[in-house]
């Protein structure tokens, strides 16, 4: 990520945090705001940002309050040309923009949607002429970019719990001004739906719809302290992450976060595409820690990138349940952090970089999971299997100790069996249509039943492998490997 977690903080700018006097008669009203109370009109057609960051001063005046909006299409977003070259060529009004409420900060969107407004610039431009620029990557100048809005929710320090329900945001991308890329690939630039710092209170988010932003659906720059998750519930619930840009949600600090019934799909899919674009990415910046994630019943389908990452900054420990990963053009799953666990999980499309760890314990693993390659199980009818196609479903490589517990390898297309030589299988079904040979060595404990052309030197066999119908039980399949 290029901007830093500081200049995140200070996006929303100095007036929008000042009381004003037009924010008086709406605390009086018993702390329930609304945007047409600030001359928001709601009609999808006339730019209601101004009444949306007049409700944000009065709100950041009374510490927190219930924002209620109607069912309704607002169009928000605003930029204003760079005084200087200390700002960037073109900064963004804040939308709806927190910080510090003390007290409960409740958006009730009742169907509402937030649309960016059309011809909002996005990536790098002449701060004089308006017109894109196209630099060299890598690029880190930024006096040339564009910024259309922090993000349309942005809230950050703030103790009194927050609630956002019942609202879609839409980044409206394909009416956006796109200029020239920035950062070390794409355009790292914000543009998130929403953007969560350092919130000390309760985090619900629920029903709400994040499409078509040119960044992330979501940030979470969450405490990581386990004093700071204590008592706190920070859920994450039917919230649908689709066509944005780089990411549905990143993940760059926090601790304890559960996503439930959540749709992290196809990122980089809706005409702005950034690395990693992943469905979800699990990334610990800014010496911050992620720790302690669960997604329950959630998809990660047809990203641009991995449906799931994990590979750099200091991450660790997340469970997935139930959840379906489909890689149509990239790999389904890029776990390489410690303690990841996958139950019960659909996994289409090659897997590549489980993290592997002399102690078992810290090793991925997955139980009672089913690996496929069937193109019918894709929503557009690919399924990535490798550069090429015909490569293992899971590429493991020397990686230790991940285990496969209870799981089902079911290749009926190009893929073949994992190439591996330090996994655990226990009580696998696996099987492959393709005639190409494959590596799936390993331990293997309990029953284990391969069909297939594969080839097993230097795997052990503490239990039983049934290969093609013939048996071998505390077999050595010789090698000096283990």
């Amino acid at each position: 990520m290029e901007y830093s977690r500081r200049h995140v903080l200070s996006g929303i700018g100095g007036t929008a945090l000042a009381a004003t006097l037009a924010a008086r008669p709406a605390r009086a009203q018993g702390d329930v705001f609304t945007p047409e109370m600030f001359g928001a009109k709601g009609d999808g057609v006339t730019n209601d940002n101004a009444a949306f960051e007049r409700l944000s001063q009065a709100v950041n005046a009374a510490g927190g309050g219930t924002i209620q909006l109607r069912r309704a299409v607002y169009i928000v977003g605003a930029q204003r040309r760079g005084r200087d070259a200390n700002e960037n060529a073109f900064v963004p009004h804040g939308i709806l923009a927190f910080r510090r409420c003390n007290r409960p900060l409740q958006i009730l969107g009742s169907g509402a949607v937030l649309r960016a407004a059309p011809g909002l610039r996005y990536g790098t431009f002449d701060r004089n002429t308006g017109a894109a620029t196209n630099n060299p990557m890598p690029f880190l100048d930024g006096k040339q970019i564009a910024i259309p809005y922090w993000a349309m929710i942005d809230i950050a320090e703030s103790s009194g719990g927050i609630l956002i329900a019942d609202i879609e945001l839409d980044g409206n991308m394909r009416a956006l001004r796109i200029g020239g890329p920035y950062g070390d690939t794409g355009r790292q630039i914000p543009g998130n739906g929403i953007l969560l710092v350092n919130n000390r209170g309760d985090e619900i988010v629920r029903n709400v719809r994040s499409h078509h932003q040119p960044l992330d659906g979501m940030m979470i720059d969450g405490l990581d302290s386990v004093s700071a998750a204590r008592g706190v519930t920070r859920r994450i619930e039917n919230f649908r992450a689709e066509y944005n840009g780089r990411q549905g949600v990143s993940l760059i600090g926090g601790r304890g976060y559960v996503f439930a019934n959540c749709k992290f799909n196809h990122t980089g899919r809706g005409g702005v595409a950034s690395a990693p674009g992943a469905g979800v990415d699990i990334e610990a910046e800014n010496g911050k820690v992620n720790r302690d994630y669960r997604f329950e019943n959630c998809e990660f389908i047809d990203n641009f990138g991995c449906g799931m990452v994990a590979d750099s900054g200091d991450s660790e420990g997340a469970s997935f349940t139930g959840c379906t990963f489909v890689g149509t053009s990239a790999w389904s799953l890029w776990p390489h952090k410690p303690r990841f666990r996958f139950d019960k999980c659909r996994i289409v499309g090659s897997m590549v970089r489980a993290h592997g760890d002399s102690d078992p314990e810290r090793a991925t693993q997955f139980h009672d999971c089913t690996f496929l390659d069937d193109p019918a199980a894709s929503p557009t009818g690919k399924v990535y299997t490798g550069e090429g196609g015909g490569k293992p479903i899971a590429d493991l490589s020397d990686s230790k100790n991940v285990l496969f517990n209870r799981c089902i390898f079911r290749l009926t297309h190009q893929a073949v069996l994992p190439w591996s030589w330090f996994a655990l299988y226990r009580d696998c079904t696996m099987s492959q249509r393709s005639p190409a040979e494959s590596h799936p060595k390993g331990k293997y404990f309990g029953v284990n039943r391969v069909t297939g052309n594969a080839e097993f030197y230097g795997a052990k066999v503490p239990g039983t492998l049934i290969h093609n119908g013939k048996t071998f039980t505390k077999a050595d399949f010789g090698g000096t490997a283990w």
